[in-house]
């Protein structure tokens, strides 16, 4: 299964309106996001009206075609034999309980978070029906998932997710929200939003995307050896490296793996990417000669700009390279009594108190400064 922390290729802004507002012309699906959810006692519920404070999503809830049912009877008695059934043949549908039918298509939507009771150390039954139902419109999809119990852990219902799952990008590990923080829970969700990274736009293998600081830049990759090894290596995931400023002209560092060369004497000017002895890494704000292989360049920054996002003169930057584009949030909204009108948000979702150039959240919507 393929396995990332809920993101992302580059976003096409195509104009800003009188007040920054950045219009972007995209496919209709990318970005969006579902939650899907079954709640029994209704703890799932209010998990769900909490998150959906926090962030834009469309609701889907599930519900067992035979209503009334008391799973909880008898010490547990039918729900331990909705369970049991699936446990005992878990790749037939008859295994599972019946459901409502359902008229949401996932072809709507890009990300998915489903939100579920556990029972008795497992996903809900009826929660398992509808993911079996629908594992393969869910294939390729980025997915995160919210566990409600009283007390048990959740690792049985994140196996159950994984078996019914197996095609899904995984976005992050799943929140925990039990009988003792429930009341804790728009914290809790708040938190955990902002360690997703949703998709909002699919790969291109001709972009790779660096991220610092909570701004992300794309880059077009030029077509070589290097370039198609670090392709495949960034399909596994992001790359986070350290790089360090040199010379007054770039950022370097190691990039933990060695690339094929084709090196050259190259003259690097600002905004290039270039490979180093074949397992260095350097962004140039500047510019130098030397026998370097060719990357790449990151679009669409001029000199200062590319200081400005490089931390140009700092040591020991994160940087985070990828084959998508990363936001935590696409659309945020703001709890004004806490965070105030006015408040900046990076594309990953943490508060920004010194906003320098670039593109941020403001109010639920993103803006260019």
């Amino acid at each position: 299964m393929k396995q990332i922390l809920f993101m992302l290729s580059a976003l096409l802004f195509c104009c800003c309106s009188s007040d920054n507002e950045v219009m972007a012309d995209e496919p209709a699906n990318v970005g969006k996001t579902l939650v899907v959810y079954y709640s029994y006692t209704g703890n799932c519920r209010a998990i769900v009206n909490t998150l959906t404070t926090q962030m834009q999503a469309d609701v889907l809830e599930i519900q067992p075609a035979e209503k009334g049912l008391k799973y909880e009877a008898n010490g547990y008695e039918l729900g331990t034999q909705l369970l049991n059934a699936i446990k005992a043949n878990p790749n037939a549908i008859s295994s599972y309980p019946a459901i409502d039918p359902v008229e949401t298509s996932l072809s709507d939507y890009e990300n998915i978070i489903i939100v579920t009771p556990l029972w008795w150390s497992q996903m809900a039954a009826i929660m398992q029906t509808y993911l079996f139902q629908s594992a393969s419109e869910m294939a390729d999809k980025h997915v995160a998932m919210i566990v409600s119990s009283h007390s048990s852990g959740i690792s049985g219902v994140v196996s159950d997710a994984r078996r019914l799952l197996p095609e899904v990008t995984w976005m992050g590990d799943a929140l925990w929200i039990n009988a003792s923080n429930h009341s804790k829970r728009a914290t809790l969700i708040e938190n955990w939003l902002t360690t997703l990274n949703f998709a909002e736009e699919e790969t291109t293998m001709d972009k790779m995307f660096i991220t610092i600081g909570g701004q992300t830049q794309s880059v077009t990759l030029v077509e070589n050896a290097a370039t198609r090894a670090l392709v495949e290596r960034l399909k596994q995931g992001p790359v986070n490296v350290t790089l360090s400023s040199s010379g007054g002209f770039e950022i370097w560092g190691a990039l933990g793996f060695s690339l094929p060369t084709s090196n050259q004497q190259i003259t690097a000017e600002a905004g290039d990417v270039i490979l180093y002895n074949g397992s260095n890494i350097c962004l140039f704000y500047g510019s130098n000669s030397w026998s370097y292989t060719r990357l790449g360049k990151i679009d669409g920054l001029n000199e200062s700009e590319l200081r400005n996002f490089l931390k140009a003169g700092e040591n020991n930057i994160s940087v985070k390279l990828a084959l998508a584009k990363t936001t935590a949030i696409k659309d945020l909204t703001p709890d004004r009594s806490r965070s105030g009108e006015g408040s900046l948000y990076s594309l990953n979702g943490q508060k920004v108190k010194n906003p320098t150039k670039g593109i941020y959240v403001k109010n639920g919507k993103k803006i260019a400064l």
